[in-house]
């Protein structure tokens, strides 16, 4: 008996020296991911402060430009239509252990659907990333294109297509709304899920955005007085050449496309951000299970060490 117990406690040790080496080798992997999430997110933040400026400045453009719409000039892009169909451009990441990035985006996306769905409207979606495409898949709903090759470092080539396919389903009708569901970076520890009108160009959406303080001093771009000075240069009469009918359509896409590529560049520093905190996190877990786990290897074996000296002495003892 003496002896089975001795083995029980050997193996007690064992398990929990083999639990230790797991923690460590998941900790290692995770110290990894975090290094690696940090250097991505470093190159993903700077992209995205760079664009800032330009995405901004281009919806004061569009401010300006939809006012035209008051004065009698029309574009596909400007024209507001009853909605009865929506397209959703939902982005979200390929790859999982980012904290709640991707739930939070995909939680906005199902509000959408479920406020949208009860006025009557039928919705679309087309999917950037796996994790928002597996999500609308197992909701059944009608994805009109996937894009799951879409890199870190993203540039204005790599959103084309995306940006394309929704200009054109919404030019030509089959759409009458474009909304962009993506995420919004603040800083390492801030991301807030946004839902952005895209098209048709409204003149009350972009004010809106600048009202709301879209462009705040903590983002690094403009305070709320740049935002009310961005509204009120709104009214600028631009003077069109080679002419209006020429240059308006290459103009108003370009700048749509645009916002795309400055709402992907916010969601790839958000994606990365967050998984750099989330493995940082779970760096910080493991450390703290390895610690408890030594205590109760060294309380255990103490215990295995105290209880054999105790037999050995009674057996001593029994023996004179």
């Amino acid at each position: 008996d003496c002896i089975n117990l001795i083995l029980n406690k050997m193996a007690s040790t064992k398990e929990i020296k083999r639990r230790i080496k797991s923690v460590r080798n998941t900790k290692k992997i995770t110290k990894a991911m975090e290094l690696v999430a940090a250097s991505k997110m470093k190159r993903a933040v700077s992209a995205t402060l760079s664009s800032r400026p330009y995405s901004g400045y281009s919806w004061e453009i569009l401010q300006s430009l939809s006012q035209m719409i008051n004065a009698g000039v029309a574009h596909p892009l400007l024209e507001t239509r009853e909605v009865k169909n929506v397209l959703v451009v939902l982005i979200t990441s390929n790859r999982g252990l980012c904290g709640a990035y991707n739930s939070q985006s995909i939680k906005k996306a199902i509000e959408l659907i479920k406020t949208d769905t009860a006025k009557g409207r039928e919705i679309s979606f087309i999917t950037v990333g796996r994790k928002g495409d597996a999500a609308m898949r197992r909701l059944g709903q009608n994805i009109v294109a996937s894009f799951t090759e879409v890199p870190d470092m993203v540039n204005l080539q790599d959103i084309l297509p995306i940006a394309t396919l929704a200009i054109d389903m919404f030019k030509n009708k089959t759409v009458d709304r474009v909304v962009v569901v993506y995420t919004d970076f603040f800083s390492a520890l801030s991301q807030k899920p946004r839902v952005r009108v895209l098209l048709p160009v409204s003149k009350r959406d972009i004010e809106k955005t600048l009202e709301t303080g879209r462009f705040e001093e903590s983002k690094g771009m403009h305070t709320p007085e740049d935002a009310k000075e961005m509204k009120e240069k709104g009214s600028t009469d631009y003077t069109f050449e080679p002419g209006y009918e020429i240059l308006m359509p290459l103009l108003i896409e370009k700048l749509s496309r645009a916002q795309i590529y400055h709402m992907l560049l916010e969601s790839i520093a958000s994606e990365q951000s967050s998984r750099m905190v989330a493995m940082k996190n779970a760096s910080e877990a493991a450390g703290e299970m390895i610690d408890d786990l030594t205590l109760v290897f060294n309380k255990a074996r103490q215990s295995s060490i105290t209880q054999e000296i105790s037999e050995i002495s009674a057996g001593m003892a029994s023996v004179s």
